[in-house]
């Protein structure tokens, strides 16, 4: 292919990229092939050869449509079919895809500066102000540079260093428990005429955490953030990630990629039903058949991440929680849904759920990933305690 087309298709996407769609340089390759076979003739032609091989995921694909009606702006977007999404959340996620459309090629093609707009400009120089709202907002309504700016404030948490006493003794300096045993022995060595003393206490180890998070459509938009977070706590202990939609997936080998852009991507292409539906009960079923007696020993933590609209029946709901909490050292439930104001325990779901969890929190936005770093430290269980859902339920 020559002429100036295969260098727009490169700058396209390119611009994708900054929108939040991952595209890498063997799919620009196989996206520039494709529009070689195809042609240019047929607008719509050209829209779903570009369609098949740059978007990866169904959530993905407003956001392409954004970007390429915007990128490739002669009048014929008449032409090409349109899949609205249903009702309010279609709505929600064309209005996020425009201003991430917007940025990405506005900033390419460098057509001038962007509308003024109510929402905060993320730079190099945030504010006091800036900074404290973006804390506080909703990973669901950022912008692809709010997003970009909330990974590296992710990267940049301390990460709790909790420890926890197990029943293996060590040697150590005084003081401690006596240990008679090295004791004696070490007075062997002397013949009985110097007897120094040796001290022994117990060994501690940060708990190792085991990670349930949910991929359905609508967890997606936490869930890449999340993903970020699982990969930076997995540099300081032991984590082991599993992700569910319709079935159960382990992405602990994925994770452990030292880049996190290379973890990712094997993420991604490990899971198959991301964006999905989302059954719960079975997920968790197929987790402690399978996993629960590898994973959860040494006093494991589990963090559970999911909103609780289960989308099967809730029979074995209730049974799968109560094992899942019966063999953990510690539950923690952390769901989105908290995060909005009025909140009630309402879904079946949710109202199954609640009993056995140790801690219910939110996890929708930096604050509260914080307060997990916090609360994963021992602070303010309290303020977590699941009773008062359940009250309020």
């Amino acid at each position: 292919m020559s002429g100036a087309l295969p260098d727009q298709v490169v700058k396209f996407a390119r611009a994708l990229r900054r929108a939040g769609i991952p595209v890498g340089p063997a799919a620009v390759v196989d996206a520039l092939r494709a529009v070689e076979v195809t042609g240019i003739d047929r607008r719509d032609d050209f829209y779903w050869a570009l369609h098949a091989i740059l978007v990866t995921r169904r959530d993905q694909h407003v956001v392409f449509d954004e970007v390429f009606r915007m990128f490739w702006r002669p009048p014929l977007r008449d032409q090409m079919p349109v899949h609205d999404a249903d009702a309010a959340e279609g709505m929600r996620k064309q209005a996020a895809a425009q201003r991430r459309a917007a940025e990405a090629v506005f900033e390419d093609l460098g057509k001038g500066e962007l509308p003024p707009r109510p929402d905060i400009e993320i730079d190099a120089r945030l504010s006091a102000s800036e900074n404290e709202a973006l804390k506080r907002r909703d990973f669901a309504q950022m912008t692809a540079a709010e997003i970009a700016e909330a990974v590296r404030q992710v990267d940049r948490l301390v990460m709790p260093d909790e420890r926890v006493a197990t029943r293996r003794m060590r040697s150590s300096p005084p003081p401690g428990r006596i240990d008679a045993r090295q004791t004696l022995r070490a007075s062997l060595r002397t013949g009985g005429d110097l007897i120094l003393l040796r001290y022994r206490r117990r060994q501690q180890h940060r708990p190792p955490i085991v990670v349930l998070c949910d991929i359905s459509g609508s967890m997606s938009a936490y869930t890449r953030i999340l993903l970020h977070f699982f990969h930076a706590l997995g540099r300081e202990r032991k984590v082991t990630t599993f992700l569910f939609g319709t079935r159960l997936t382990n992405v602990t080998r994925q994770l452990r990629y030292r880049d996190i852009d290379e973890a990712l991507a094997a993420t991604s292409g490990a899971v198959a039903d991301w964006s999905g539906g989302t059954r719960i009960g079975a997920a968790l079923d197929a987790f402690n058949r399978l996993w629960s007696r590898r994973v959860l020993g040494q006093g494991a933590i589990v963090l559970l991440i999911t909103d609780g609209l289960e989308r099967d029946g809730v029979e074995d709901l209730g049974g799968a929680m109560d094992r899942l909490h019966r063999s953990s050292r510690r539950l923690i439930w952390l769901n989105p849904l908290l995060g909005y104001e009025g909140f009630e325990a309402k879904a079946s779901g949710i109202r199954t759920m609640l009993p056995h969890v140790d801690e219910v929190r939110t996890i929708h936005s930096l604050e509260s990933v914080a307060d997990l770093c916090r609360a994963l430290a021992g602070e303010g269980r309290d303020a977590a305690d699941p009773r008062r859902w359940l009250a309020a339920a």
